[in-house]
């Protein structure tokens, strides 16, 4: 449990930054791919982040939390959304094909509560496929940007 609010402390402080008020804030850009591929390679390259997604999506589907908001999405493409949009983060060079956060989730209610249950299926996805706690915090710090576009609910 520790490691889990560690983990959600950590994207909390990367929320903490101000922003203008929802009403007038303009979706944010896509991240910037970093300059190098440590956290891609320590995600286990393009396998690994197959492994992770692949763990991740069923999870989703199934957590009372997150279910709701997941079970009529087609999975594949969900899969292979979040993997390019991992390895762009990660640094493996992969282009993000899908639909900005903003435009994505504008219509889901999403609150707080829901993103910080996604972020703890995530970590248990994760936890599973081995990857070591400190790559998860690389990982979840790269995503918890996206936070401003995705929650919608305040």
């Amino acid at each position: 449990m520790n490691r889990i609010l560690s983990a959600l402390a950590l994207v909390a402080a990367a929320f903490a930054s101000p922003a203008a008020p929802a009403q007038s804030a303009a979706p944010a850009a896509a991240p910037v791919a970093p300059t190098d591929d440590a956290l891609f390679r320590a995600l286990g390259g393009q396998p690994g982040i197959a492994r992770i997604v692949g763990d991740f999506v069923p999870r989703l589907v199934a957590d009372a939390r997150t279910g709701e908001f997941f079970k009529h999405a087609n999975q594949a493409h969900l899969q292979q959304m979040l993997a390019e949009q991992f390895c762009a983060v990660a640094g493996g060079g992969c282009v993000y094909s899908g639909l900005p956060m903003a435009t994505a989730h504008k219509d889901m209610d999403i609150a707080r509560g829901d993103f910080n249950a996604l972020v703890e299926v995530l970590q248990a996805a994760m936890d599973a496929q081995g990857v070591p706690f400190a790559t998860q915090n690389r990982l979840l710090a790269r995503l918890a940007p996206m936070h401003r576009d995705i929650v919608n609910v305040h």
